[in-house]
């Protein structure tokens, strides 16, 4: 991922509904991901009620979750959050990979946009400055959601 990430303009969530899944596994990391991501969008008024947040065992359930959460027809946007760190094997990379083109198929054949707010990381040191430290993907992501939530309403009219 960039460190290089985009400004977004200022947008006012107040009418946006927004749904999360999100993985329980590495409960610490996305436990940040998440406070960081829904401080954004708060920021930016979304209502606590108009946040639909649902957790699932690991980052491979999340494009399930996110497309349970898209097919109710009445939400804005979608972001799936999870944390995948190299261990001994690419399996994380398989998962990443897995995930991203499933998120991405979410989007495609509901309607909703998804963000795709799942880490790939090879290192845990790499994964707590995106998550918890000096890299808020957090707010990138929150930024993300309300852009996409705008451009979906410009659509729909």
């Amino acid at each position: 991922m960039s460190l290089d990430s985009p400004q977004s303009p200022a947008i006012d969530g107040a009418a946006f509904r927004i749904g999360v899944a999100a993985a329980r596994f590495n409960p610490a990391l996305v436990g940040g991901l998440l406070e960081r991501l829904v401080a954004g969008l708060w920021a930016a008024n979304v209502k606590p009620a108009n946040l639909t947040i649902v957790r699932v065992p690991g980052s491979h359930e999340v494009p399930w979750a996110a497309h349970a959460l898209a097919r109710r027809g009445r939400l804005d946007c979608v972001v799936g959050l999870g944390v995948l760190i190299a261990g001994d094997t690419n399996h994380h990379e398989m998962v990443g990979e897995s995930v991203s083109h499933a998120l991405q198929q979410v989007a495609l054949t509901t309607g909703v946009p998804v963000i795709n707010g799942v880490i790939v990381v090879n290192s845990l040191a790499q994964a707590r400055a995106r998550c918890v430290g000096r890299i808020n993907r957090g707010a990138e992501f929150a930024a993300a959601t309300l852009e996409m939530a705008a451009l979906r309403r410009r659509f729909s009219r």
